[in-house]
């Protein structure tokens, strides 16, 4: 039926906390084949793989059929969903937002052919208005939709997102296999901040956004230091504080959590693979295996293309 392929992300980038995200040149693609008969089957290969469900409870499975019965849409008797995992999961990369993405774009897909429209005519507007309003916020999902450096807030009328031009930027993430889940990385923030807290992100956050636009390196080191998220999930991620000043010894620009992490992302105009083993070394100080991409900042966002029938 159709195809849907969607760039991994890096989420809050210091001090944009829930508003900020960066798309990468990671992808994962999703294929949804209707067919005869009844029974739904989800088949993934590559990373995760062994580890994600293959039925009606698999997340991207889930997402399309609870967004077909909010329509009113009668779900296909039988479907399979293939994914092709090449983003790591629980990592900070925005594994689940493309899942989630994924199973909302199918929905819409089998929706606008029980109308005898193009499936493949997906409304991104609407898409990222049910994706924010699933995951609460829109940092990973509006840059895995739209591509490159976006900032993203919900208002009154429902998302509201702006794409900033940016110069174009490697990064090296390093994920150590530490199980971090988004529920406890939420749990370890606290329900108050200060004043001079707020005014220290926000402020850094805009600079960090110019940084992004100008290439202004100088800048973004300065810049990209939080006081909302990052002082409170670190400490619970053996290894993360040491991997980022290991990577900053190596010669990184700027160094922080990759969304919620526990990858840790490190911004960087050569030295990557230096930059990578030392975060590599850093986990292993702390008791922990990892793995490192060196990635591009891409401005691409996702693709959707029909099968062939």
């Amino acid at each position: 039926m159709i195809r849907v392929r969607i760039p991994a992300t890096t989420a809050n980038l210091g001090p944009g906390f829930d508003c900020m995200g960066l798309a990468l040149d990671l992808w994962n693609s999703f294929e949804l084949h209707v067919g005869e008969g009844d029974g739904i089957e989800v088949e993934s290969h590559g990373e995760g793989a062994a580890r994600l469900p293959s039925d009606s409870s698999n997340l991207t499975a889930a997402i399309l059929l609870s967004e077909l019965k909010s329509m009113g849409i009668p779900a296909p008797r039988r479907f399979r969903i293939v994914c092709h995992n090449t983003i790591p999961c629980a990592s900070g990369l925005g594994s689940s937002s493309t899942a989630t993405l994924a199973g909302l774009m199918f929905a819409q897909a089998i929706a606008l052919e029980s109308k005898i429209l193009d499936p493949a005519a997906i409304d991104f507007d609407g898409v990222l208005a049910r994706a924010v309003a699933i995951e609460g916020h829109g940092d990973n999902v509006a840059p895995a939709l739209l591509g490159g450096f976006v900032i993203v807030v919900p208002d009154e009328t429902g998302v509201l997102t702006q794409r900033i031009p940016h110069v174009p930027m490697k990064t090296v993430v390093c994920v150590p296999d530490f199980d971090y889940l988004t529920t406890d990385a939420r749990k370890a923030l606290p329900p108050t901040y200060s004043k001079a807290d707020a005014i220290f992100n926000i402020g850094r956050a805009m600079l960090v956004a110019e940084a992004l636009r100008m290439g202004d390196d100088d800048l973004l080191a300065r810049a990209m230091n939080d006081r909302i998220h990052e002082p409170y999930r670190m400490p619970s991620i053996p290894g993360a504080i040491q991997a980022k000043q290991a990577a900053m010894e190596s010669g990184a620009i700027c160094v922080s959590l990759s969304g919620a992490g526990p990858g840790v992302i490190s911004f960087a105009r050569n030295g990557y693979d230096r930059i990578g083993r030392a975060m590599k070394q850093a986990f292993a100080d702390a008791g922990l295996s990892s793995r490192y991409w060196i990635l591009d900042a891409t401005d691409q966002g996702a693709h959707v293309g029909r099968l062939p029938t």
